[in-house]
């Protein structure tokens, strides 16, 4: 008999009873699961998570950036989502910055105050508690774990000690240094070394008190202000304490039996649905095989015509008109897909503003059938590398994803969401019936613009393939981002996809690069650190219960 494994991580699924967590960080998994076992639902224990990261995790995800929520009600099948990201300062004009002489060809640096966007993180933890939470536990006691992990300190463990090193040294190279606060003795903490941050516990504690107030007023939104102007920015008080989180009603398509709920623009979650429409035109998808030539030129056919659509109309719908209906009407995916040869590749599809990114998600769903998709950024690493005084967290740059471009659906304005590429997903069955939708799984992917790309391929492999949750998140994947130092698209192949397949897909005119692998094979870190193409993906998925 056969000893091999259905998944090539060697994990097998995960089971749980009573409520599970999926997290990038062990230490901030076991802070949600103690929130479950005290009584709390999916939505404390996502927000004890959230911050738990912000701590153990701060090159990736903090209190200075944003934050979006997607909550599943068990009880009445209701899918309602928080829209937690920050607006420009009012004052971050396009004549403004032309007056100091940038342009669409000359931005400032992607890590220049400028780029600081209002943090809308902790409004969303503190709106995701009252909205979706319990109402058990306090938002003190939602928060504690964090707390007691920045007081206590924590062991920074060696994929975090990696990001850690490379974004200082990402700020470095562009004449920006990291705040204090999150160093030790002026240097990124090596692996295995505790790190405290007495000044974030403070600055979480404070929120557990007092509440949004205690970020958005006072003494951390002086801070957040002062170095933000004394570095070349123009955030205000007013700013900040004028912010608040947006209650949404998610945007959804179906697919084979199943929905896909997404978040509505300004997120990029109108990538992941029309991408499934215009692949719902190939019934031939599944026929050649996981990861087949005919497979993958379809995809990224596709993903070049989705992500497309999107840069064209997706902006913040406060300051533009976003066609939704239209959109994701099938016949506009049936008229897409007609674009689609499966001999040759596609000649031009304009392309769009794209740039890195680092994001942590994570998901919870609870003993009463409750769901959390929530995901959490700084963008690009640190950030701006900003550090307000005494407050122990990063400012996020998302400004950068704005356009200096007159008359661009995304040009920068003052009070306006950018383009923002963190997006929670859930899934459930199809609304056919007259019941409630049933929760099958709570999905996200970290990594800026792969991120929708990501959802669809994590969900083909489980409908189209019949892959088990491991062995979805096992699989190789593609990445088709645009190069604009080439003005062409580039299909990015991970390890584990056969040459045959790349081969084919270069005689079909598609650009690739083949195979995309872990980091240079300079210590174990080559098997812990993947390339930054392909960022974790976590994923619970709801099994029907059997007693027997």
């Amino acid at each position: 008999m056969s000893t091999d494994l259905p998944f090539s991580s060697r994990r097998s699924p995960v089971l749980c009873l009573h409520g599970c967590v999926a997290s990038s960080q062990p230490l901030a998994s076991v802070v949600g699961l103690d929130i479950l076992k005290r009584g709390g639902n999916a939505a404390d224990a996502a927000v004890a998570i959230a911050a738990a990261l912000a701590v153990t995790e701060p090159c990736s995800t903090g209190l200075g950036g944003d934050a979006f929520c997607l909550f599943y009600n068990g009880n009445t099948g209701e899918i309602r989502g928080i829209n937690g990201s920050g607006h420009s300062p009012r004052a971050l004009t396009l004549d403004f910055l032309e007056g100091l002489g940038y342009s669409a060809e000359a931005p400032p640096s992607v890590f220049d105050a400028l780029n600081v966007t209002v943090p809308g993180a902790p409004a969303c933890w503190c709106d995701t508690v009252q909205l979706f939470g319990s109402q058990k536990l306090s938002m003190q006691e939602v928060l504690s774990g964090a707390v007691d992990l920045a007081e206590e300190g924590f062991p920074v463990v060696e994929v975090t000690a990696y990001h850690w090193t490379k974004w200082v040294a990402a700020l470095g190279e562009s004449g920006k240094e990291l705040g204090g606060d999150l160093l030790i003795g002026g240097d990124s903490p090596k692996h295995g070394q505790v790190f405290k941050n007495t000044a974030m516990a403070q600055t979480i504690k404070e929120l557990g008190e007092r509440g949004k107030p205690a970020f958005y007023q006072g003494r951390v939104a002086q801070a957040i202000v002062d170095v933000i102007n004394q570095n070349g920015g123009v955030m205000t008080l007013e700013d900040l304490s004028s912010h608040g989180s947006e209650v949404v009603s998610p945007i959804s398509t179906e697919y084979k039996g199943v929905r896909l709920w997404e978040l509505p623009p300004n997120g990029q979650g109108l990538v992941a649905l029309l991408l499934l429409n215009i692949l719902e035109n190939f019934p031939q998808l599944k026929a050649g095989g996981h990861n087949s030539s005919d497979y993958i030129h379809v995809f990224v056919e596709a993903v070049r015509l989705a992500q497309t659509d999107a840069f064209r109309y997706l902006g913040d719908p406060t300051h533009v008109t976003v066609p939704l209906e239209s959109l994701l009407a099938k016949s506009h995916s049936q008229e897409r897909a007609q674009h689609i040869s499966m001999d040759r590749v596609m000649e031009r599809v304009e392309p769009g503003l794209l740039t890195g990114s680092d994001t942590v998600y994570f998901c919870v769903i609870d003993s009463q059938g409750n769901g959390c998709s929530f995901v959490n950024s700084t963008y690009m690493g640190f950030g701006s590398g900003l550090v307000p005084k005494d407050c122990g967290f990063s400012l996020q740059n998302r400004g950068a994803n704005f356009s200096l471009q007159r008359g661009h659906i995304n040009c920068v304005a003052g009070g306006k969401r950018p383009y923002h590429t963190i997006i929670p997903a859930l899934l459930t069955d199809s609304l056919t019936s007259s019941e409630k939708p049933q929760l099958l799984a709570a999905l996200g992917v970290m990594g800026a613009f792969m991120q929708p790309q990501g959802h669809i391929q994590v969900l083909l492999n489980m409908v189209e393939f019949g892959m088990n949750p491991q062995q979805a998140l096992d699989a190789p994947r593609v990445f088709v981002q645009y190069d604009d130092k080439t003005d062409q698209w580039l299909v990015n192949l991970e390890e584990g996809i056969d040459q045959e397949v790349a081969v084919e897909l270069r005689r079909r005119g598609h650009r690739v690069n083949w195979p995309v692998t872990a980091v240079p094979p300079t210590s174990l870190l080559s098997f812990l650190v993947p390339q930054s193409l392909f960022s974790p993906v976590q994923l619970l998925r709801r099994l029907p219960v059997v007693v027997t």
